[in-house]
């Protein structure tokens, strides 16, 4: 039998609460979707990026056509500057973890970055409706700009 990779919970109640994060459809990941519906985006969900070199990364929110996406970062997984809380159990564990979270998501922003995708990060914590309208401005403006790949196509000759 081999051993575990993960330590042993601190408490059941650790244990629920830790099996019940989901990977998508966070109630800050809904919010802010609902908001960017009623600016009048539209987007996909959770949708892959294939990326030379790596597995493909799933953003949260995806704008295909103006290749904008966005992730919506919970501030523990990602070490929210403001809200992100170390652990005092299991440190061995969860610094290390908690560290390679923040550098795959800067190696993959830069991933995008580098194939033309313009990466938003918001934090679960933002007002949805305040980012949404950031978004929305990014988005629009990257499609204004021709980066609208439909629109590249029907002006090509």
């Amino acid at each position: 039998m081999s051993a575990s990779p993960y330590p042993m919970p601190s408490s059941d109640a650790v244990s629920v609460r830790m099996r019940a994060n989901r990977r998508r459809d966070t109630r800050p990941e809904t919010a802010l979707r609902s908001a960017l519906h009623a600016l009048g985006l539209r987007y996909r969900v959770d949708s892959p990026i294939r990326l030379p070199g790596r597995r493909p990364v799933r953003p949260d929110i995806v704008f295909t056509r103006a290749r904008v996406c966005v992730f919506v970062d919970g501030c523990f997984w990602h070490c929210c500057p403001v809200h992100g809380v170390e652990p005092t159990r299991n440190v061995g564990y969860w610094g290390p973890k908690l560290a390679r979270n923040v550098a795959r998501d800067r190696a993959v922003d830069e991933a995008l970055r580098r194939e033309g995708w313009i990466v938003l990060r918001v934090w679960e914590h933002e007002d949805p409706e305040g980012a949404a309208a950031e978004i929305a401005a990014v988005v629009r403006a990257r499609r204004a700009q021709g980066h609208d790949l439909a629109r590249v196509a029907m002006r090509a000759p």
